[in-house]
């Protein structure tokens, strides 16, 4: 059986739709959990750190991966065969097209990516037409990194907010796996 890093990020207003995601992706994956700092300490509207964490390590069975110095072995030891990142938010998105490893999920993407690992993105981002919309680019352009389909959520309220379509989810991992990419852009 395969194995998929899932790390997490704090768009926490698409933190339900991970974890139904990361429950399906169970039936046919071995699961790696990881979180950014965001994601394993604060609570929102949207949910309690402690009940995101309880939750990920009961679909996973494995405990979530939440330092850099935890996630920096997955790459090399090759402890997983591609890493998913699911939410993705603009911040981390431009901070992985950067080369920047400041985050356990950041390490995590790094990791993979040097030594040839598929990433698969799934994008909530509220500026990824705006501010992130370059970054969006470079990694859409770069090796091993694969983008679950996504679109804008609302033009007319967040004209440059793009949401990937969780559901598609599998299908872009099956398809990462292969070295293929799944229409990125669709609607």
């Amino acid at each position: 059986m395969q194995t998929l890093g899932f790390a997490m990020c704090g768009s926490f207003c698409t933190m339900g739709k991970a974890m139904e995601q990361l429950a399906a992706l169970r039936e046919k994956y071995s699961l790696l959990p990881v979180m950014s700092h965001n994601v394993y300490e604060t609570d929102t509207r949207f949910g309690r750190a402690e009940d995101f964490i309880e939750k990920a390590q009961e679909i996973t069975g494995r405990k979530v991966l939440h330092t850099i110095v935890e996630a920096e072995p997955i790459g090399p030891k090759r402890l997983v065969d591609a890493m998913v990142v699911c939410p993705c938010t603009g911040n981390t998105l431009s901070k992985m097209a950067l080369g920047i490893t400041d985050t356990p999920v950041t390490m995590a993407v790094k990791s993979a990516l040097r030594v040839g690992l598929p990433v698969i993105i799934c994008l909530a981002s509220n500026d990824a037409i705006g501010a992130s919309g370059q970054n969006v680019a470079r990694l859409m352009n770069t090796k091993n990194v694969y983008f679950v389909p996504l679109s804008q959520d609302d033009p007319l309220k967040k004209p440059f907010s793009l949401v990937a379509d969780f559901s598609l989810l599998g299908e872009t991992v099956e398809l990462a796996l292969e070295g293929r990419q799944l229409q990125p852009i669709y609607r």
